[in-house]
């Protein structure tokens, strides 16, 4: 039988701004990354979104960020080992916070944008984050990207991982995610995205914007809830992955 996590990223608005259609993404998916203030989110926006996750009987997970809010922490910064592992640490705790407050567990951490994407590539900065993990609870899974530095962090750490995959971006050959700026690094044909899904999860393959197929593991798939018709997408997918008789669940269910 084929299990697969179905995550978003969401609590990304801000004081007066706000980004994202949390109430309706939470509706189909089994876990959150919350945004931990320093990319996105603040207490308020904090509080709110992990009352949501848990009234939906959602999984809820950390997401902390590069301290960028400006440039919504996806640009690349240069950080120390010891900074890199601290901060990670303060975001956690941050969420954690909320998480004892409304009497549920924090199932996983998983880097946002600037800081995911590095940790894919750098074993130094992947393995900070990982002890950081592991040094205040090493039940929580580190979720990365599939076959990534992070992943193997991870594991060489002894934390439970879980092999992330994107439902609409494009691979590069080495299986990491093609940059935002580059042409075609995003798939909007609903149906071709659907079918790249089942493909990940049931044949453990991907197409490259290459063209070749790459070995890909697919733990969690990624979806992005930030407009109307990117609701609608999440809706399909998990339609879609039931039909094919997958079994959507938390990570925590299956992870071990």
């Amino acid at each position: 039988m084929y299990k697969v996590d179905l995550n978003s990223d969401i609590g990304e608005s801000f004081g007066d701004y706000k980004l994202g259609l949390d109430e309706e993404v939470v509706k189909y998916i089994s876990s959150a990354n919350i945004a931990c203030g320093f990319h996105a989110g603040d207490p308020m926006v904090m509080a709110k979104t992990v009352k949501l996750a848990v009234n939906e009987n959602v999984s809820i997970g950390a997401h902390p960020g590069y301290q960028d809010l400006m440039g919504f922490g996806r640009r690349e910064m240069k950080i120390t080992k010891e900074e890199a592992k601290n901060y990670v640490k303060y975001q956690l705790g941050a969420l954690w916070a909320f998480a004892e407050s409304n009497g549920v567990n924090l199932q996983h951490v998983k880097p946002h944008g600037g800081l995911y994407n590095m940790a894919a590539k750098d074993a130094e900065l992947a393995m900070a984050i990982a002890e950081a993990v592991y040094e205040v609870d090493k039940d929580l899974i580190l979720v990365g990207l599939a076959n990534s530095e992070l992943t193997k962090a991870g594991k060489q750490v002894g934390l439970k991982v879980a092999n992330e995959v994107f439902a609409d971006r494009a691979y590069n050959p080495d299986g990491t995610l093609v940059s935002r700026k580059k042409e075609g690094s995003m798939i909007h044909d609903t149906d071709l995205a659907i079918s790249r899904v089942l493909r990940m999860v049931k044949e453990g393959k991907v197409e490259a914007i290459t063209g070749e197929d790459i070995d890909i593991q697919a733990d969690s798939i990624c979806v992005h809830g930030d407009n109307p018709k990117a609701v609608d997408f999440v809706n399909q997918i998990r339609k879609a992955l039931e039909n094919e008789g997958i079994t959507v669940m938390a990570m925590k269910d299956f992870i071990k």
